[in-house]
């Protein structure tokens, strides 16, 4: 054989051999032939490189899998490190060349890529640490998990203010992500920047503006279509700023992250607020505006209030009917929809080994309708399970080394404590109208003939964000398959929504999905539909008083089919189909009994499923867009001036320098005002890329406290009476600046942005409440209007609907300092009070420039 030959057929095998193998026969030739051990560690030595070897070549013939990167692992340094470090110790007091390669082995260690999409970017635990180490330090105490990875991320761990729910804190999250009805806005701003490129790993994900109506193929079809301007848009704006682009189908922008991006102890912000789903997986996942999401993307500290953290101390087990989402939805009675409010919620407890993964995330999915910041469990097995069965076990080899680190400190305290034994809890159902009104299923049917609500179930709906994983439908199809068995079908009409392509592809091939559709389902796009008012509903006229059960998060008014008589309730997946068998919302699958067709009386028995696929995931079809390697400084995005979809942003006003004198009230909110009732969802989410035509939803599902009618309020400059966007326009038409009057916990609900750009946008300068819910609050900072509150509330009561407001001591604003207020009322008589405010330095900033992007621009 040549030289050649053989130097050519080395080289093949040195590049298609995985390099951990390379290191295994570079350490038994280098430790035998050139530079043998001393004799007496002779047999110790040849024993652990030889099993070494045997197991390193093992694992890659049988382990691998199709699309994952198979990365150093810890396990492979570890014995590398014994080699060289104990078995040879010379080597260890070698050249110098020698250490060099020993220290690039560890070095290799901690690379181990944050997704397979971005293999530059890494997974780092060791800054983590450090700076954990700093802050536990300097305030000399235990940390929770949460202030860990909250901490573990400030820009300055030494001379960071950290006191909860007082100082704010400047952090650097890892990541952004944005669906696609916020990341429209989100990008536009982005653009209007100026920046050539995002400073962090980002990603835009298609899943809110495809309809449900007929079915997931033609339906995704009809979308691609209708929203051809919009996708364009953002997977061009994603190309040329180097932002991934997941394509319409792809999935819930939750589902996507939980399978591809979040790991223990990662902080992400996402523009929706169910982006704390991802604490299912140990990390730090936070609901923001889009303009948060551009301050990250372009590189800047992100500030938020520092966190109380509430602790729920789960104990006992899961069995039976009771699920993950039973846990949440006990919580969510427990604490209602503002409890959580500045604070993150943080599981632990014996009881957490019995939840899966996707179980936690379920949990922390639906936290955000408590208002909590977001909410996260600890590390452990279940999450490792998860991380490798998704190709990331180099990820989960880490963690394991940082187990200590990704846990909550022995002695941790935490600043309220709500307890639950898992073997107690029964299932619940929650609603109408609020997901915060908790029923036990063995209560709901007296309840709702109590209140004359509809008990005949029309339909079921499972799937969203919150509950399509493939354990969920696994127990869905679990209670189907018994149905079918006794030859029923259900009664009401029943959807089901995988959550992403891979549980897609999944569910179909393992036959989850042809049962769910043999008892009647009908399985639509992997998109949010009807979640979030994308639902073609059809069955019931509009104002029909009507009763549904879905597996979702939030059951607002008309939040669903944007019928307001619909009573919405929220329970698991499996009590959901149990209901939609049923037909009627007094069965309860614990106790009672179903008839069979031929007559025979059976009860349900408890679901059962897998929790994750006994063969790997499917994952379906490639629907993802890499941005291009090359950037995108030679690509062009363009926006036609005549679109009715799209349009770019033109700045703010700056504050003119004095106070806001008589501004006229526009409406005085009653009752619950959540941002669907500012910005309504459903078929307006075709405009949120357009300022000037989404703001014709502004407020209109608002009720007026003067009328108690909707989208009706009196003009004052003609006394005239019209819609609330309509006569917020002729306002500002002729100059005359206006504040909106509300209630309690204000714009809960959505991450969107588009409620505070609207009024900011038509002429608005001030909202003024009883309380805020956190993202709106800081949504409205954002676009420089003045989010103030009652000192005390009852001032509320003073306001008339013609009133005029003035704002006073705006020269001096200044953090912790009460703003006051001069309310002038037709009848020539006035009151004053004291607002308060949560501005700090920099928001403050933010208002004088007439809004963050704004300021941004005068500081670059």
């Amino acid at each position: 054989m040549s030289l050649y030959v053989l130097n050519k057929k080395m080289l093949k095998f040195l590049l298609a051999t995985p390099i951990h193998i390379l290191l295994s026969i570079h350490t038994l030739v280098h430790n035998f032939v050139i530079n043998p051990p001393f004799p007496f560690l002779w047999f110790i030595s040849l024993w652990v490189q030889t099993h070494f070897f045997i197991q390193v070549v093992y694992s890659w013939a049988t382990v691998q899998q199709p699309k994952t990167n198979l990365t150093l692992g810890p396990n492979y340094f570890d014995v590398y490190f014994l080699n060289y470090y104990y078995l040879c110790p010379q080597l260890a007091l070698g050249q110098g060349v020698r250490r060099l390669h020993v220290s690039a082995a560890f070095n290799a260690k901690a690379k181990v890529s944050m997704s397979r999409f971005e293999p530059s970017n890494f997974v780092n635990y060791e800054k983590l640490n450090e700076n954990v180490n700093i802050v536990r330090k300097r305030l000399n105490r235990p940390l929770t998990l949460s202030e860990k990875i909250v901490y573990g991320h400030l820009d300055d761990p030494v001379g960071q203010d950290i006191a909860r729910g007082r100082t704010y804190l400047r952090l650097r999250p890892d990541r952004v992500a944005m669906q696609d009805a916020t990341a429209q806005m989100a990008m536009l701003q982005f653009i209007s920047s100026g920046l050539p490129q995002v400073a962090v790993p980002s990603t835009i994900h298609c899943d809110h503006l495809i309809e449900a109506q007929i079915g997931g193929a033609k339906d995704l079809a009809r979308a691609k279509d209708i929203n051809a301007e919009v996708y364009n848009f953002l997977a061009s704006a994603g190309a040329k700023y180097g932002v991934g682009f997941w394509k319409p189908g792809s999935g819930i922008i939750h589902q996507i992250i939980l399978e591809n991006y979040a790991y223990p102890g990662v902080l992400l912000i996402g523009t929706d607020s169910h982006t704390p789903n991802g604490g299912g997986l140990g990390s730090i996942c936070i609901g923001v505006g889009g303009a948060d999401a551009v301050d990250v993307m372009a590189g800047i500290p992100w500030e938020l209030k520092c966190p109380n953290v509430i602790g729920v101390k789960l104990t006992g087990k899961l069995s039976g009917w009771t699920s993950p989402k039973d846990v949440i939805l006990k919580v969510a009675g427990i604490l209602t929809v503002k409890g959580g409010t500045g604070a993150i919620v943080e599981y632990h407890g014996p009881g957490v080994d019995s939840i899966s993964c996707t179980g936690m995330a379920t949990i922390c999915n639906m936290g955000a309708e408590i208002g909590a910041t977001t909410s996260v469990f600890p590390y452990n097995h279940r999450m490792k399970t998860y991380l490798e069965k998704t190709g990331r076990g180099d990820i989960a080899a880490l963690a394991d080394d940082y187990a200590d680190l990704l846990v909550p400190d022995v002695g941790c305290e935490y600043d309220s404590m709500v307890e639950i034994n898992l073997d107690e809890l029964k299932p619940h159902i929650n609603g109408p109208f609020t997901p915060d009104l908790a029923h036990p299923m063995a209560d709901i049917g007296a309840t709702a003939v109590k209140n004359g609500w509809p008990l005949e179930v029309k339909v079921g709906l499972i799937g969203s964000c919150t509950n399509s994983s493939y354990e969920d439908m696994g127990r869905s199809a679990s209670v189907a398959k018994q149905a079918l068995d006794k030859g029923l079908k259900c009664k009401a009409a029943f959807t089901i929504t995988p959550g992403s392509e891979q549980i897609r592809a999944t569910i179909e091939r393992d036959g989850y999905s042809k049962i769910l559709g043999d008892v009647g389902g009908m399985v639509l796009a992997n998109a949010c539909g009807p979640c979030i008012g994308q639902w073609d509903r059809r069955d019931v006229k509009k104002g029909e008083k009507n009763t549904i059960v879905t597996s979702y998060n939030r059951n607002f008014t008309a939040r669903n089919d944007a019928n307001p008589a619909t009573h919405a309730f929220v329970a698991s997946p499996e009590i959901v189909t149990a209901l939609a068998i049923a037909g009627t919302l007094d069965f309860n699958p614990e106790v009672d009994y179903l008839t069979a067709a031929n007559g025979e009386k059976f009860k349900l028995k408890p679901p059962s499923a897998d929790e994750l696929p006994k063969l790997d995931f499917d994952p379906g079809q490639d629907t993802y867009q890499h941005p291009p390697a090359e950037g995108g400084s030679k690509l062009r995005v363009d926006v036609s001036p005549t679109s009715t979809r799209l349009q770019l942003l033109e700045p703010f006003d700056k504050w003119a320098g004095g106070d806001l004198e008589d501004l006229q009230i526009l409406i005085k909110v009653k009752g619950k005002c959540t941002t669907d009732h500012i910005s309504a969802a459903g078929p307006w989410l075709k405009f949120r890329g357009h300022l000037d035509n989404i703001s014709n939803n502004m407020l209109i599902g608002a009720v007026n406290i003067e009328n108690d009618g909707v989208n009706k309020i009196k003009n004052q400059l003609t006394g005239e009476y019209g819609g609330v966007p309509d006569v917020a326009r002729h306002y500002k038409a002729n100059g005359l600046s206006w504040v909106v009057v509300g209630d309690d916990n204000y714009g809960e609900g959505s991450s969107r942005e588009h409620a505070a750009l609207e009024p900011r946008h038509l002429g608005g300068r001030c909202i003024i409440v009883k309380s805020f819910a956190r993202i709106h609050e800081t949504n409205l900072k954002k676009q420089g209007m003045l989010p103030l509150t009652f000192q005390n509330p009852a001032d509320y009561d003073k306001i008339r609907p013609d009133d005029k407001i003035s704002i006073k001591g705006l020269a001096t604003f200044a953090p912790g300092k009460p703003l006051s207020t001069v309310v002038k009322h037709s009848d020539g008589t006035k009151d004053e009070f004291q607002l308060n405010h949560t501005f700090n330095e920099t928001q403050i900033e933010w208002f004088q420039a007439g809004s963050a992007l704004n300021r941004m621009k005068e500081l670059q």
